[in-house]
């Protein structure tokens, strides 16, 4: 949010300088993102006067002008710009001056004619393109009124001036706004806060409800409508106070209407917009949801599809505008447009966010309306208007408003409070009153505030507050719609008191909280991890919902049962994960498109999955691995696994998975703990990997963290050698083809009982002298028994028993050659 300084101070009285302000409000809680100093360093700019205009005749593009700068002959100087004619008063840079960016001017020939200076455009005297009005565009910075010729041109334009850059959060959609600001600053500062004229002296004879009727079809989206009209509309520039500090605050001077909207909308942080009555067929305005499909051009001449959930304003044949996001063009104010309606409306800001995400177009009002717009600053904000364009002689305001507010109307019987001390009070539809225990503040604080030093910070921010007792009775000004509890207000005490003043105390408990067994199991992952050659990656807990997409999960899956943010920054940070894989392969492609040709990472961090409204999301401790490059290949990443898993103490099958989203068919595989599954793993499907920007093959496993933690025994216990000599036998089996090795092993264990020590699969052949449909797979047996030296015939006979289970349950024999 850009805050021009001298915009804040009409609003609020406080002594510093720009560098203290900063400092001081970031200590409040607003923290500054920059400072843009316009004029700073500028020098020896000053207001000209065209006196004559010659082409230059050696050059099809340039002009030779002559300039009276005041009390000395006209200069020369030659420009290439094409709007510039005599009688124009321009910003004149003269030799041996400077401009704002540190560009010095010198004396030049441009073709052979000198050239005593340099007319300047609005870019080369600080504002970036974008907040440039069209006619000033492309040329030099013809100015609109006449000044003193010889004068300071960036005093005597007022461009001397301070620009703060606030980060606002997300829970303070107030704060977007110059009012939202100047309450910060008054809090902070204790300095006196005053607002805008909003006194309407209106047109008697004409009323709004003459013009227009609004129906609200949709309650549940819009929560206040009101319309205002004004007639006898004159289209014109704007003047210079109001075109600079729309400027300044980054947005491009329109015409008077617009831009008196923009204003107020930057003023009070309250969008709004304005219709040509003419194109409003019916007089009528309603707001409802567009029919599925449905065509609609908005002001940008882009032609867009409405889905049935998006919420759009109507006349009472079409669409006129998709609501809270950008009017329409067949409802523009034109040259010619004489009479307007304003509307001020308060839209559900979930309703707006999805609007904005699904049409591709987020906007200033968009911006606003998706973090909350209170429905109590609508009338303020409609009536701000109507003053500036009284003030500006723009038009003429009708009496009265069309003012649709249906909570209001439902609420009306129960309205029990008037803040007179705010003027956003919740008159009409209140809020709760908030209970706070002074013990509970000096408790969290640390502090000692008694009752009445404790209410007069809660006053500063506006708040009405009555002292019981031992409690502060609070109602917070509507437009707080962060504030909800006791919690918030002890927030609000501490940043207003002073978080540097507050007393530094040690924590009480114990001196140092004991390690859960989870956090020494994770870090041993780690150490594993990092000792297979792996690098530890962190990622965002804030994802788009679109990574799922991207993997092909399906519908129904668990993967989808996001945690969504209230008021997230957009679409890329919108839900909670849940799960790893997305952040790992978006990590591989950043690396595969910056030419690393082999990457191996692991991630450990917290998912989340939203268990229904009410309840807290389940939340699991998950264990992602991606690889591509170099020695990455399905049995790499397998041989980590079973290190892992070894290290761990879990005894775990593999089994062959061929139907999981986002897994190369035939090349991925599920671990199991008993019947439990624990990880998914294998290479990552073509498609897959080539919407993250991967052109390689990559490999990737997703583990159950929390699993392995339950499971895990890393205790580790004394074997001695073996005492006596063991004996191996090697087998090679022919089975079916879709007999696995598991199944193998599983028959091989339980059928050669306690004697056999360890079975390792060394070798599978498919081929020739192996008959179609068969596999040879063969093994190494190792038998062994703590007591004594075993016999030919004891291990025979535990053999030949472990072969005929074989035949028996797999139809395995064996292989002659």
């Amino acid at each position: 949010m850009l805050v021009p300084l001298d915009w804040l101070k009409e609003y609020v009285d406080f002594e510093a300088d720009t560098d203290v302000f900063c400092e001081r409000m970031i200590l409040s809680g607003s923290n500054t993102e920059g400072i843009r100093r316009y004029g700073a360093g500028a020098k020896k700019i000053i207001v000209g006067k065209i006196i004559s205009v010659e082409k230059h005749d050696d050059s099809d593009h340039l002009i030779v002008a002559k300039v009276d700068v005041g009390g000395v002959s006209p200069l020369q100087i030659v420009t290439g710009a094409p709007n510039v004619n005599a009688g124009d008063f321009v910003p004149v840079a003269l030799v041996g001056g400077v401009l704002p960016g540190g560009v010095k001017i010198k004396k030049s020939k441009l073709r052979g004619v000198e050239s005593e200076g340099m007319l300047c455009s609005a870019s080369e005297l600080g504002f970036e393109d974008k907040v440039i009005p069209v006619s000033h565009k492309d040329g030099i910075w013809i100015l609109e009124k006449e000044y003193d010729v010889g004068a300071d041109f960036i005093e005597a334009a007022g461009l001397r001036a301070d620009v703060v850059d606030f980060e606002i959060t997300p829970n303070r959609p107030d704060c977007l706004s110059i009012i939202g600001m100047a309450r910060e600053t008054s809090a902070t500062f204790d300095g006196k806060l005053s607002y805008p004229n909003t006194k309407i002296t209106g047109r008697h004879g004409n009323k709004a409800e003459d013009f227009v009727a609004v129906e609200v079809r949709r309650p549940e989206l819009c929560l206040r409508y009101i319309a205002r009209v004004i007639t006898d509309v004159k289209i014109a520039q704007s003047p210079w106070w109001l075109k600079k500090k729309l400027m300044m605050s980054g947005m491009r001077p329109i015409n008077n209407i617009v831009d008196i909207t923009n204003y107020v909308m930057l003023e009070y942080g309250h969008p709004l917009h304005a219709f040509d009555v003419r194109t409003v067929e019916g007089g009528r305005i309603v707001v409802d949801t567009a029919v599925e499909g449905e065509k609609f051009t908005t002001l940008d001449g882009v032609e867009r599809t409405m889905s049935a959930d998006t919420l759009m304003i109507k006349d009472a044949v079409k669409a006129i505008g998709v609501a809270g996001v950008m009017g329409g063009l067949n409802s523009e104010i034109e040259n010619d447009t004489r009479t307007i309606l304003i509307e001020c409306a308060a839209f559900k800001s979930d309703g707006i966010r999805l609007t904005a995400r699904k049409l591709g177009l987020r906007t200033e009002a968009s911006n606003r309306y998706e973090k909350g717009i209170s429905p109590e600053l609508s009338g303020e904000a409609v009536d701000r208007v109507c003053a500036l364009v009284e003030q500006l002689g723009a038009g003429y305001v009708t009496e009265g408003a069309v003012d649709v507010y249906p909570e209001r109307n439902a609420r009306a019987a129960d309205a029990f409070f008037t803040n007179q001390a705010s003027k956003y009070a919740a008159v009409s539809v209140p809020r709760e009153r908030i209970k706070l225990r002074i013990e509970r503040v000096n408790k969290i604080l640390g502090t000692s505030l008694g009752l009445a030093e404790a209410a007069s910070y809660l006053r500063r921010l506006e708040m009405d507050v009555v002292p019981t007792e031992d409690t502060l009775d609070v109602l917070p000004p509507s437009v707080r719609l962060d504030i909800a509890g006791e919690e918030d207000l002890i927030e609000e005490i501490a940043r207003i008191y002073g978080y540097g003043e507050l007393a530094v105390t040690l924590h009480k408990g114990a001196a140092q909280a004991e390690r859960s067994r989870s956090a020494d199991l994770r870090d041993l992952a780690r150490d594993i991890l990092v000792a297979a050659g792996l690098s530890e990656i962190q990622t965002y807990s804030f994802v788009s919902p679109r990574g799922v997409d991207d993997l092909g999960v399906p519908a129904t899956a668990k993967e989808r049962r996001f945690v969504r943010l209230m008021n997230p920054l957009g679409d890329e940070n919108s839900v909670m994960r849940t799960m790893l894989l997305p952040a790992m392969l978006e990590t591989l492609g950043r690396n595969y498109a910056r030419n690393n040709n082999r990457a191996a990472a692991f991630e450990i961090g917290n998912t989340f999955f939203d268990n229904g409204a009410g309840r807290l999301p389940e939340e699991r401790i998950a264990l992602s691995l991606g690889m591509y490059g170099g020695d990455a290949d399905f049995f790499r990443l397998k041989g980590i696994l079973e290190e892992l898993f070894k290290r761990f103490g879990i005894k775990v099958s593999y089994e062959a998975e061929r139907d999981a989203a986002a897994w190369h068919p035939g090349r991925c595989a599920r671990v199991f703990a008993g019947d439990t599954p624990l990880c998914i793993f294998g290479e990552i499907n073509p498609d897959a990997a080539e919407r993250y920007g991967l052109d390689a093959r990559c490999y990737a496993a997703d583990i159950d963290m929390d699993g392995i933690v339950e499971r895990a025994d890393v205790t580790r216990y004394y074997t001695p050698l073996p005492r006596y000599p063991a004996v191996e036998r090697d087998i090679a089996l022919l089975v079916k083809d879709d007999v696995t090795v598991k199944r193998i092993e599983d028959v091989i264990r339980k059928a050669a009982g306690k004697l056999l020590e360890k079975v390792s699969l060394f070798d599978v052949y498919k081929g020739p002298q192996v008959a179609e449909g068969k596999k040879s797979a063969a093994f190494n047996l190792i038998y062994r028994s703590p007591e004594r030296t075993l016999t030919d015939e004891e291990v025979g006979a535990e053999h030949n028993k472990m072969l005929s289970a074989l035949e028996n349950e797999l139809g395995a024999v064996l292989r002659d050659s």
